[in-house]
């Protein structure tokens, strides 16, 4: 049995990177300035972001059933990957809320195009055996990026901190390094399996998918709307009194423990199942909220609930990627990603509104409050409907 990765999970990682490395270099900074300079509301803030999210989760059902129907990744990716590159010079020369929110959602366009095709290439050249460290691998090296680019920020706040356009055009250079790596490195390797069926695109395609893959999505619904949204992090950390140039040290935190936790868990998961790991990820979101909760400053109890929320996330996140994985038949890997991807868009909506509207109406201690408690209630779901390794489709 191969126990390497394949060179095409290693470039993919990489791919997501140096773009990750742009967008959280920008997203550190995005809503200090929609709710400062450009004078949005919590809610507001929270309105975009779930938007955001949302269009990005609609556009990745279709490239996934497009990718499934061609049996082409690459085009896809590079259309994705490409469109978010095209947007990070819009951030510096933007002079309107307008822009900036277009700009916004024109990458999140592109992250829609790329995320079900590449998930699904990732798939498609492992062994069953290795998803889980898979996609833990492509997860972190993803989120090496999510913390570098922030504190690359926070670097550049500190020398530039009178010229932020200046510091937003540093975001254009890993953005073109992530395109240049798809164009030269990215092969792609057919399913013989996948090849042999070509699936028509339209909804009816989605009854050929097992049940448990019902199960799973619910699942991931109530994990997901437990999470809240990460920009609630930044603002949080405005409200204890962190300064400017240290609030992406925030977003740093977060993606440094979420970097160095979910190739190891995606390793665990191949050799000891995922319901316990994943149970353990609901209850550290858990144990994260009820600190944010409490934490009035920026204290040590406000960076271990960061800090938590990071390892959750590496915890789980690669763990529900694998099971799509596993679930999903060989034609219509793609479609499932799509799927999968939609519900986490649309409770991310779901999450930005609500939790922006308790943030406002009643108080940041209320919103993560109640996400604690919605991450308990995962937890019960998890327990009941979670259908465990075995639960394997064709691969």
């Amino acid at each position: 049995m191969r126990t390497t990765l394949p060179q095409t999970v290693w470039v993919l990682g990489l791919v997501s990177l140096f773009m990750d490395m742009s967008s959280e270099f920008i997203h550190a900074l995005l809503p200090i300035y929609l709710t400062t300079t450009l004078g949005l509301s919590v809610l507001a803030v929270g309105f975009v972001e779930g938007i955001a999210e949302a269009t990005a989760s609609f556009m990745k059902v279709f490239s996934g059933v497009v990718s499934d129907r061609v049996r082409r990744r690459k085009p896809l990716l590079l259309a994705g990957y490409g469109l978010a590159a095209l947007t990070k010079p819009v951030f510096p020369l933007a002079g309107t809320a307008f822009e900036v929110v277009g700009a916004r959602f024109v990458d999140r366009i592109g992250k829609g195009i790329r995320g079900a095709p590449r998930d699904a290439m990732v798939a498609d050249v492992t062994l069953p055996a290795q998803r889980n460290a898979a996609y833990g691998l492509r997860q972190s090296l993803d989120t090496v990026g999510a913390f570098s680019g922030p504190l690359l920020a926070m670097l550049m706040l500190l020398f530039w901190s009178h010229d932020l356009r200046l510091v937003l055009w540093v975001a254009v250079i890993p953005a073109l390094i992530c395109v240049a790596l798809i164009v030269f490195c990215v092969r792609e390797t057919p399913d013989p399996q996948a090849l042999k069926t070509r699936p028509r695109l339209h909804w009816g395609e989605i009854r050929h998918l097992p049940p448990a893959f019902g199960s799973l999505l619910v699942v991931t619904a109530l994990v997901t709307l437990a999470r809240m949204t990460e920009a609630l992090l930044v603002l949080r950390a405005q409200e204890n009194g962190l300064g400017l140039v240290w609030i992406p040290l925030v977003l740093v935190v977060f993606s440094a423990a979420y970097a160095l936790s979910a190739y190891p868990a995606g390793l665990l998961g191949d050799r000891l199942g995922t319901r316990g790991l994943l149970l353990t990820g609901l209850l550290v979101l858990g144990l994260a909220q009820g600190l944010l909760a409490q934490a009035t400053t920026a204290s040590a109890v406000f960076w271990c609930g960061i800090l938590l929320w990071g390892l959750h996330m590496g915890l789980t996140q690669g763990l529900l990627a694998a099971q799509v994985a596993r679930l999903a038949p060989a034609a219509l890997r793609g479609t499932s990603f799509g799927m999968f991807h939609l519900v986490t868009g649309l409770m991310q909506l779901v999450a930005g509104i609500g939790f922006g509207w308790l943030w406002v109406r009643y108080s940041a201690s209320t919103a993560f409050l109640t996400g604690m408690g919605l991450a308990l209630v995962s937890m019960m779901l998890v327990w009941w409907r979670w259908e465990g390794d075995e639960a394997c489709a064709s691969t």
